[in-house]
């Protein structure tokens, strides 16, 4: 029987439930007023037709209240919004739950770039060697990043996995027992989490859903691609960055760093000792259950007693399983060889660190620690720079720091983040002792600029009494300008004779991580992806010429905006002219639970990635080529984006309008994660120290979204007006990365709503720079319509922009509330005998609003 279109299985298994289950929730009184869930579905209504009849959300809140409340005090309005607030966040809950519920019936789990696909079409091309070769050698690392923006608390993570269960198996009575309890559980987090707080909340994921994918997807590929024969390749590695990410985050200590190792050593050694037991009770013959009483007994000691018992090495437990396959295949049969094999292969990929703990730490951090230490050290006379270090060139001072030596002791600085620096270097050298040198063993450097900056970092490492580290040092290159100097600066390093040896020990190998987050922050959403790619190109080209491996490590956020959107078809469009054998990348906050939060989404989501990446390397992706006319087309669009994007970044207004018509000040206040919003402590707002989350977060809260597509329809516009739009068109046909751009662009056009802010335009100081938005959106969608040929946005993913449009329907109210509070402390504020405890009741309604809003977009930052 065919398979029905995707839409239908949306409809039937997703919208259909949740108007079902979602009749159920809004009649289960959560309070002493039992009405609340009766008015929501009222006040929705109010607000869709006050849109249609372009009123704006103070207009249509009042109306609400005047049609369906008598004559209520401010308190009982008060009141009612915020159960409103309580119930919408909720009903984003139910809606999340049910997808991830039908996410298997929805996705074709065996369609194109899941395993099977991959290994019949291998089969089909006659290329199942060359599959076979490309597997030993490619890797993929999704990294979970240190800063979540969906902060759901771990109460409601249970509901939420419990809500799944009940609704695969349409249990009702247990769905309604479930709503019922969301609808009494918190959701607000009275502080601000820390370091160690969102590890733990990442490791959940880890523990519960990547184990088990990661195992599925390895133990697929070695018995139905390679029949049984090892692999030589671990094939998945997992990042992890809260407890090591200290770039702008005070919070990070050296006592956290080492408490986080501790944790994932722990987690993934709970986990083996769980699977051992299990294994315990399949295979219970001939000497064999002594045997793995051994390992069971070294396990549980090792994280329960971890002070006192005898330490386990990795070496010891790999060889005791593979002492227990040997003998399960000559003596047994191969009885439960699967089961076995399935825990040595999760002992391959996990090791003893569960997830690889990546260190970085800010340029100029390091070059203020760095001035610190060449002056204390001089001044204790201990000879190990220069005496006139400071005024030497910066060649000078990069040969001088190329063949130094020594070892800095900690104690001896009188700075904090000198002291917190080196001491960061040695809790390196200690979990690597601990956990296994892949636990940790990269350290990257944000706002990456030039070669001194990688030199300064190698020589601190190689300060802390370390010679010959082994440490990968990862340039991060962000800034649109740092990107078009990263292969000179690269180039410049592979000329060092130090840092040429320092490669040579490991393994040639050289990963440069990619900023798509500040990229587009910096210089807007074409320029951006346009300037990483080509940067990738000219990397590539000058790492095979000194005949290094480079690898990218891309920095992406959840939304196209910064670098996501739909990532698998992107990596899958990248050409010959771009190093691909690892894809490596960041995951965060909504991305990792709406993409990797259910063993089904995992496994697809990772065998996306696989499959993109054999994809380009099986299939002829010389297709995926730029011609000459279409590379200069595409160098065009990006240099009139990147300046209609500077242009308006420029705008006297711009900072002006974030600071007091979007939601950027309240994410500080909204304790989603322990970083703080702003680099700096200064009062003022500067662009430069403005995290790419709260900037890309406050356009998507006011449903302008102008970081994922502000400067293409400029572009397009110009192309058009030439009488050369047949060039773009050329452009889309052929480039399949030209393609992902747009396609991920619409979505932030479709997730943006300019309805809602439109009586900003009345505004006298910000009304232009509204219009200014407005039209840029505008003539984004006529053009993209005109390149694309689609009559609507996302025409050709119906499921995709269903998903979408449903969620944005949920928030509808939500964002109304949010926009009546913004608007009410606008005016308050303009009053000098305003009251304060008004004024601080809708800043509450605001920060308690973002939660919902957040949730819902699974993307917005």
């Amino acid at each position: 029987m065919a398979r029905k279109p995707k839409i239908e299985r949306f409809n039937e298994n997703v919208l259909a439930k949740y108007q079902i289950y979602n009749s159920i929730f809004i009649t289960l009184p959560f309070d002493t007023i039992s009405n609340t869930g009766v008015l929501l579905p009222l006040f929705k209504e109010v607000c869709e037709k006050g849109y249609d009849q372009h009123k704006n959300p103070t207009e249509i809140v009042e109306d609400f209240f005047l049609l369906y409340q008598d004559k209520p005090t401010s308190k009982e309005k008060h009141d009612l919004l915020f159960r409103f607030i309580q119930y919408i966040e909720r009903q984003v809950v139910l809606f999340d739950a049910i997808e991830d519920a039908a996410f298997p019936v929805v996705n074709n789990m065996d369609g194109r770039g899941t395993l099977r696909s991959i290994k019949e079409e291998a089969q089909a091309k006659g290329k199942l060697e060359e599959l076979k070769d490309y597997l030993r050698r490619f890797k993929i690392r999704p990294t979970l990043t240190a800063h979540p923006t969906q902060f759901y608390p771990g109460t409601v993570l249970g509901i939420i996995h419990d809500l799944d269960a009940a609704i695969r198996n349409n249990d009702s009575p247990r769905i309604k027992k479930l709503l019922a309890q969301l609808g009494k559980t918190a959701f607000f987090k009275k502080e601000k989490p820390t370091p160690y707080d969102e590890a733990v909340s990442l490791i959940w994921y880890l523990e519960n859903v990547f184990y088990h994918s990661a195992g599925t997807i390895y133990n697929y590929i070695q018995q139905n691609i390679f029949e049984g024969e090892d692999l030589e390749n671990d094939l998945i590695n997992l990042g992890f960055w809260p407890g090591g990410d200290r770039d702008g985050n005070p919070f990070v200590t050296t006592e956290i760093t080492l408490k986080v190792a501790k944790r994932l050593r722990k987690t993934i050694l709970i986990n083996y000792y769980r699977d051992i037991r299990v294994l315990k009770r399949r295979i219970t013959f001939g000497n064999l259950q002594d045997k793995i009483a051994v390992l069971e007994n070294a396990l549980y000691d090792n994280f329960y007693y971890a002070k006192t018992a005898e330490p386990l090495s990795i070496e010891t437990l790999m060889n005791g399983l593979l002492e227990i396959r040997e003998e399960l295949i000559k003596e047994h049969q191969s009885l439960f060889l699967e089961d076995l094999q399935d825990l040595i292969n999760k002992v391959k990929i996990f090791g003893f660190h569960f997830g690889t703990l990546d260190v970085r730490q800010d340029s100029r951090v390091h070059h203020k620690v760095l001035t610190e230490v060449v002056q204390k050290t001089n001044e204790l006379g201990l000879d190990i720079f220069p005496k006139q270090y400071e005024s030497l060139s910066e060649k000078e001072q990069v040969n001088a720091l190329s063949t130094i030596k020594g070892k800095l002791d900690p104690s001896v600085f009188d700075d904090d983040i000198t002291r917190a620096t080196i001491e960061s270097i040695y809790a390196i050298k200690t979990i690597q002792q601990n956990n296994g040198e892949r636990a940790a063993n990269r350290y990257i450097i944000s706002n990456n600029g030039s070669e001194l900056n990688i030199v300064e970092t190698f020589a601190l490492i190689r300060l802390c009494d370390w010679e010959f580290p082994t440490v990968d040092v990862i340039p991060l290159f962000e800034t649109v300008p740092d990107l078009q100097v990263a292969h000179q600066v690269m180039e410049s390093l592979y000329n060092n004779p130090e840092y040429m040896e320092h490669l040579k020990r490991r393994g040639m190998k050289q990963t440069i991580m990619l900023g798509f987050s500040d990229g587009t922050k910096d210089g807007g959403y074409l320029m951006a992806n346009w300037g990483i790619f080509k940067a990738k190109e000219a990397l590539t080209e000058v790492s095979r010429k000194y005949n290094v491996k480079v690898i990218f490590f891309d920095g992406r956020g959840g939304p196209p905006a910064r670098g996501g959107g739909n990532t698998n078809q992107f990596y899958a469009s990248l050409g010959p002219t771009i190093e691909d054998e690892e894809i490596q990348l960041t995951v965060q906050g909504q991305t990792i639970s709406s993409n990797f939060g259910t063993l089904d989404s995992c496994q697809y989501n990772l065998e996306q990635l696989l499959g993109a990446g054999v994809e380009n390397e099986l299939t002829s992706n010389e297709g995926n080529l730029f011609s000459a006319e279409n590379k200069q087309t595409m160098q065009e669009l990006a240099d009139i984006s990147y300046q209609t994007y500077v242009d308006f970044k420029n705008h006297p207004k711009f900072l002006p309008y974030l600071e007091h018509m979007s939601t950027l000040k309240y994410y500080g206040k909204a304790n989603i994660g322990s970083r703080p919003s702003k680099r700096s402590k200064s009062a003022t707002l500067d662009f430069g120290d403005l995290r790419a989350i709260p900037f890309v977060g406050s356009w998507s809260q006011l449903k302008q979204n102008v970081p994922g597509f502000y400067g293409v329809g400029t572009a397009l516009k110009v192309f058009e007006e030439k009488g050369e739009f047949d060039k773009v068109m050329s452009l889309y046909r052929d480039s399949p990365f030209f393609r992902a751009l747009i396609g991920n662009s619409m979505m932030s056009l479709t997730k943006s709503f300019f309805e809602l802010t439109s009586y900003m335009k009345e505004d006298e100081e910000y009304g232009a720079f509204w219009d200014i938005i407005h039209d840029e959106y505008l003539l984004t969608k006529r053009l993209l319509f005109k390149l694309t040929g689609y009559s609507e946005l996302m025409q050709n993913e119906p499921a995709g922009k269903a998903s979408i449009d449903i969620r944005e329907n949920i928030v509808l109210p939500l964002l109304t509330i949010q926009q009546y509070a913004l608007k009410k402390i606008q005016d308050l504020n303009k009053n000098k005998d305003a009251d304060l405890e008004d004024i601080a009741i809708y800043e509450k309604m605001v920060t308690r609003s973002l939660f919902g809003n957040i949730n819902a977009s699974r993307n917005s930052a």
